[in-house]
């Protein structure tokens, strides 16, 4: 046991978070779960994917680190990738939840593209800074939008304006193309050279890139798109969905989103959102909630505008995992597009 017990003292965090969500069942760790970002749900769900047999005391003081006491079963060992994969579909709704299994349960043995979703984004700008800005673009399409944004940070302003326009462009690639770019990247492309195009890129795409950059980057890029082609930029913001877009949602989605947002962060939020935004979540609350909350603004007092952005886009994010979920509609700004 003590062996065990010092076992248990080398596990990192992340180990101990998936002994706890393998230990709760697929109910309740899918509720958890819904409450993470992707990236904490990928890393806890490799983590979970690599458990081995754990012994029972182990578990214990894992769980008590957590909560008081701990249920006398445990799905430990036992079918872990069909409980991953129930557990995944349940928290994040089937579409969203396919990708990520792959990559969790597949995890070192994926190949080409597929290997740089799990690579840091700096890492990932290293790989292809010195490729030829149409396989940048590629990448940079294939990453999930939030990584893609990530990416992209990390290039000098010239390039990330010639990658998003070219992102943009995109529509279909051959198999051929993303074979050629495995070989590149010094792997194999696991597909059939037969196969069908693969829709990749296009303005949409463009679009949810744009969503994750910071807002000085995003400000400064769209500028020069204007510059480039004004139309496009239109496009492009017509397909975005910003903060005080929030505007737009019907009052159900207001509600549903409220009920995933902490107070805290809500008020922070409120601070830099225009008074149409305001005024939906007041309406979309109890008379009493709605005079805390209006006391709340009132008596918190100036605050840092990296503060407002960072709380908004807290809640953005938990507005795109519910509109994925298929929970509440997300209009555009053009007030015709549905995502």
């Amino acid at each position: 046991m003590s062996d065990n017990r010092a076992v248990t003292a080398k596990l990192s965090r992340v180990d101990k978070a998936a002994i706890l969500l393998l230990s709760l069942g697929e109910t309740d760790a899918a509720q958890v779960l819904r409450h993470m970002g992707p990236k904490e749900v990928q890393r806890v769900g490799v983590a979970m994917a690599q458990m081995g047999n754990i012994h029972r005391d182990q578990v214990e003081q894992v769980m008590s680190e957590f909560v008081e006491t701990v249920g006398d079963q445990t799905s430990l060992g036992v079918g872990s990738d069909g409980y991953i994969r129930k557990m995944l579909n349940q928290a994040l709704g089937e579409d969203k939840a396919n990708g990520l299994i792959d990559r969790i349960l597949l995890g070192g043995n994926t190949s080409g593209l597929d290997s740089l979703k799990w690579m840091e984004p700096r890492a990932v700008a290293d790989v292809i800074r010195y490729e030829h800005p149409q396989i940048q673009a590629i990448v940079v399409a294939y990453l999930d939008p939030d990584q893609a944004g990530e990416v992209l940070s990390n290039f000098d302003h010239k390039v990330r304006l010639d990658i998003i326009l070219r992102v943009s462009s995109l529509n279909t690639v051959q198999p051929a193309a993303l074979k050629e770019l495995n070989q590149i990247l010094e792997k194999q492309f696991s597909g059939n050279s037969n196969a069908a195009r693969t829709t990749l890129g296009g303005i949409k795409r463009a679009a949810d890139i744009m969503n994750f950059l910071d807002s000085s980057v995003e400000g400064q890029l769209m500028d020069s798109i204007r510059e480039v082609d004004g139309d496009l930029s239109e496009q492009i913001e017509d397909l975005m969905f910003v903060f005080n877009n929030l505007g737009d949602v019907d009052d159900r989605g207001i509600q549903s989103l409220l009920r995933e947002v902490s107070s805290d962060v809500l008020v922070v939020a409120l601070k830099g959102a225009d008074d149409r935004v305001k005024d939906k979540v007041f309406k979309n609350m109890s008379k009493r909630a709605s005079e805390l909350l209006r006391d709340d603004l009132e008596a918190k007092g100036p605050v840092r505008v990296s503060d407002v952005e960072a709380a908004q886009k807290e809640i953005l994010t938990i507005a795109r995992r519910m509109a994925d979920a298929g929970e509440i509609m997300l209009g555009s700004k053009g007030g015709e597009e549905m995502i």
